[in-house]
């Protein structure tokens, strides 16, 4: 698991998969964050092969905190059968979802982040 932050800016890149395991360990090191108002979590899954839905509990869990701290919480780069998964569960329509990294930053950079709510 790799943390990384920047400005506002909290990068989270999970690796290998996310079951009760993944998601146990995913959530540990979501709670070594000190959420800030209008921080920007990011949740890259560019490096996720698998998600079951006990892997779901802490892309829930994350959600929640980010929003009652004044947190956005994005979703990046999830493989097709993670994405499955989202869209099964119909989460892809409680989660920002973005194709890419790159896509997110073009974003901030054409305007500011508006907060989730």
């Amino acid at each position: 698991m790799t943390i990384a932050q920047e400005l506002q800016v909290v990068l989270f890149k999970p690796q290998g998969s996310i079951d009760l395991q993944g998601g146990m360990a995913l959530s540990q090191s979501m709670a070594e964050v000190v959420p800030q108002p209008d921080q920007l979590w990011v949740i890259d899954l560019a490096e996720v092969d698998f998600m079951d839905s006990s892997g779901l509990v802490p892309l829930v869990k994350a959600l929640t905190t980010a929003r009652q701290c004044g947190c956005r919480l994005v979703i990046c780069n999830a493989k097709a059968p993670v994405r499955l998964i989202l869209e099964l569960t119909q989460l892809d329509s409680v989660f920002e979802i973005f194709n890419t990294y790159e896509d997110i930053t073009n974003v901030i950079n054409q305007q500011p982040l508006p907060l989730a709510s």
